[in-house]
């Protein structure tokens, strides 16, 4: 037997074992690839014989399969010699089943989003009505279920800027950072709470951290100016706002900011 009918023996016999662990779909694909294989091989009778056995067993699995049948309520139809009818068969189900698996994964998604708007604005109405405690379960709660969704801690972190409580927007925002090192207003963010918080030196750092990612980005020397104007840190806020006008020399804001700092060291302003 060549190596290709060794191939989709062992093919066929997996449909089997797929439908054992519920998956449809694998099970389907092993016995469409088998028939593939042996409609492009020379046959003894010997070999035709066994394999429309085989082929028999597994389509009779398949149409007693729940899983199977929910997806794909038709029976499959198949008997010896009707080889390229089973096969033109499996890939309408194969096109179905794939219909299918997209239409539930919308689906899943849209739930899922409904799900975290409906989170989102329980903890907005809990924290306007300043039940912090009830307010922090239900967003921490809705976090750990999106363990990987930067931007919903982002919007977690966004409550709790306007609700003041900054020690809770930056736990969130750190974790947004984790995630999503590379997303230059998470910084710009993080840096406000710190500011707030007055952690200037810590603020100082994670712009730091932001540079690589954004070093042609005006603003965000300028709100690290802020940070250091914030800080008394004249000479630093001028060095960031010089780089801000290096970018952007139409940056008016950034312009005032060199010159308060200049002021407040007793330099000459510029024009």
């Amino acid at each position: 037997m060549s190596a290709e009918l060794t191939k989709a023996r062992a093919q066929i016999t997996a449909v089997g074992t797929h439908l054992k662990q519920g998956k449809v779909f694998p099970a389907v694909t092993a016995l469409f690839e088998a028939l593939n294989g042996i409609l492009r091989s020379q046959l003894m009778k010997s070999e035709r014989d066994e394999f429309a056995r085989m082929l028999m067993d597994a389509v009779y699995h398949l149409n007693n399969d729940k899983g199977f049948r929910s997806s794909y309520p038709l029976l499959m139809q198949y008997q010896p010699g009707q080889e390229k009818q089973l096969a033109e068969m499996l890939r309408d189900v194969l096109q179905e089943l794939q219909h299918t698996a997209v239409v539930e994964a919308k689906g899943i998604i849209q739930e899922q989003s409904q799900r975290r708007e409906a989170g989102l604005e329980r903890g907005r109405v809990l924290l306007a009505e300043h039940k912090l405690d009830e307010a922090r379960e239900v967003l921490e709660k809705l976090a750990r279920e999106h363990p990987s969704d930067s931007d919903l801690k982002a919007r977690i972190a966004d409550l709790f800027i306007k609700g003041e409580l900054y020690e809770d927007a930056f736990s969130y925002l750190d974790e947004a950072l984790d995630l999503s090192p590379d997303q230059i207003h998470l910084y710009n963010r993080i840096g406000i709470v710190l500011r707030r918080l007055k952690k200037f030196d810590v603020a100082e750092k994670y712009f730091i951290r932001a540079v690589p990612y954004a070093k042609n980005d005006a603003n965000l020397y300028f709100n690290l100016g802020r940070v250091y104007v914030d800080w008394g840190r004249f000479d630093k806020a001028e060095k960031a706002a010089r780089i801000a006008l290096r970018i952007n020399a139409a940056f008016e804001e950034a312009k005032k900011m060199l010159n308060f700092s200049l002021k407040r060291q007793n330099k000459p302003v510029e024009p």
